[in-house]
């Protein structure tokens, strides 16, 4: 299988160089990036925000790391101090003793009597001379202790401003992280507001249903006050109508002039 993958591979090449030349190199760089940006861009970004946030959890070790290696520089540097401070003691001591001595020499006398035993001062120079020896020697290596805790105490400045910047650093990402987190609910909460889709249609019709029920409560309401104007009231207008006083002039006057009109008319 694996060989007809490479033959599948080197025939795909052969026909790439021999259709575009040169150029095959840059084609496939140019469609491997495309290919990459394609799949970037399918990748969600609540799982980029996942990965982001599993990188500056990484950071952790390295600070724990950090704050173990300052601990132990620490503890060498005290250590180292307290030796320099014993050194330093004991050479102050063998100064005194050199200084001592050589304050006896320089008085002239042939011998000298130190802890109930005398000396010729030919052995006193020996001894100030092999004192004096061993007093550079400590010198030389107190002075390089000095330098090795000096550039000790530089390595563990470093090493702490390096623990504060990580620190910082990682406090930093998770504030960005912690707004871009905020930034994605609130493009989240535009889009579901975007997506929503009313129906105008729903929305005219409940315009129109509610217009017509007030038309009918109007309606009603009108009806309402036109019964109570008319039931129940006192009928003033309603009065009986009295007959007049001359009724029966009128009566002898109209019937007289119709039978005047019979007669004429049998008459003719």
């Amino acid at each position: 299988m694996l060989k007809k993958i490479l033959i599948g591979s080197a025939i795909a090449v052969g026909l790439g160089t021999f259709v575009f030349g040169r150029d095959a190199i840059s084609y496939v760089r140019a469609g491997c990036r495309n290919v990459q940006n394609a799949v970037k861009a399918e990748v969600p970004v609540e799982f980029e925000i996942e990965r982001a946030k599993t990188l500056v959890d990484q950071l952790v070790p390295d600070i724990r790391q950090c704050m173990h290696v300052i601990a132990e520089q620490q503890v060498d540097i005290e250590h180292l101090a307290a030796g320099l401070n014993r050194k330093e003691a004991d050479l102050a001591k063998q100064k005194d003793a050199i200084v001592a001595l050589r304050t006896d020499l320089g008085t002239g006398k042939s011998t000298f009597t130190y802890a109930s035993h005398k000396y010729t001062s030919g052995d006193v120079k020996r001894d100030l001379a092999t004192r004096f020896e061993r007093y550079k020697a400590a010198d030389e290596l107190l002075t390089a202790d000095r330098k090795i805790l000096s550039a000790r105490e530089q390595t563990l400045t470093a090493n702490r401003d390096k623990l504060e910047g990580l620190m910082q650093a990682k406090k930093d990402l998770e504030v960005k992280l912690e707004q871009l987190q905020a930034r994605l609910q609130t493009l989240k909460a535009a889009e579901a507001v975007s997506q929503l889709a009313i129906d105008d249609s729903n929305l005219s019709h409940a315009r129109k249903l509610i217009d017509d029920l007030n038309k009918q409560l109007d309606v009603k309401q009108r009806v309402l006050d036109s019964e109570v104007k008319f039931i129940g009231l006192i009928p003033v207008e309603a009065t009986t109508p009295t007959a007049p006083a001359d009724l029966d002039q009128q009566i002898d006057a109209y019937f007289g002039k119709a039978a005047e009109s019979t007669e004429v008319a049998e008459r003719d």
